[in-house]
């Protein structure tokens, strides 16, 4: 039986390198809320870059990487470092990203377009990662959907929406300068 190798490319994986490292160096510009357990980073600008410059494989594998670096204790998670955040009450909205940003690229579509850029982000990769987030803080706080949810949604959008425009406005940017579709 022969085994088919597909090589990844030095430019693909220097994008998926530079990926990781904007999310390692953008997760540690946070400032903490007092009323949740959750920082406000801008890791979720270059989550959402990612998504919009690299397929949903070599997204999946930003944020994986970057998830093992994490666990591998370099101080990536705003911050700190080690397994303790996973599993913390915010721990489930970084196992979202696994999913939400790859569902992102999937979704982005392979025309350059702001427009859908944001729709998606805002209606696919947003409530994915609030519902990872909702899941973590009933779990480990042990309290209702609606407290959980004052806590790790409702603080969190209007920033969110302001990310997921500038990453929308840097996705087109340079997938247009750069010719990355």
């Amino acid at each position: 039986m022969q085994t088919v190798s597909k090589k990844i490319s030095t430019a693909d994986l220097t994008k998926i390198s530079m990926c990781v490292a904007l999310c390692c160096i953008s997760a540690n510009i946070f400032f903490p809320l007092p009323f949740t357990p959750s920082m406000v980073t801008a890791l979720t600008i270059f989550l959402s870059l990612a998504a919009y410059i690299l397929t949903p494989k070599q997204t999946f594998t930003v944020v994986a990487v970057y998830l093992l670096l994490g666990i591998a204790g370099l101080p990536v998670f705003a911050g700190t470092g080690g397994i303790g955040r996973l599993v913390s009450p915010s721990g489930g909205f970084y196992f979202a990203w696994l999913i939400a940003y790859p569902l992102l690229s999937f979704l982005k579509g392979t025309e350059i377009n702001f427009k859908r850029y944001v729709l998606m982000n805002f209606f696919v990769a947003m409530p994915v990662t609030y519902i990872g987030g909702l899941i973590s803080m009933i779990l480990f706080l042990e309290v209702g959907i609606w407290e959980a949810a004052t806590m790790a949604v409702f603080p969190f959008i209007f920033g969110d929406v302001l990310k997921t425009c500038a990453a929308a406005f840097l996705g087109v940017k340079l997938n247009s300068a750069l010719q990355f579709h």
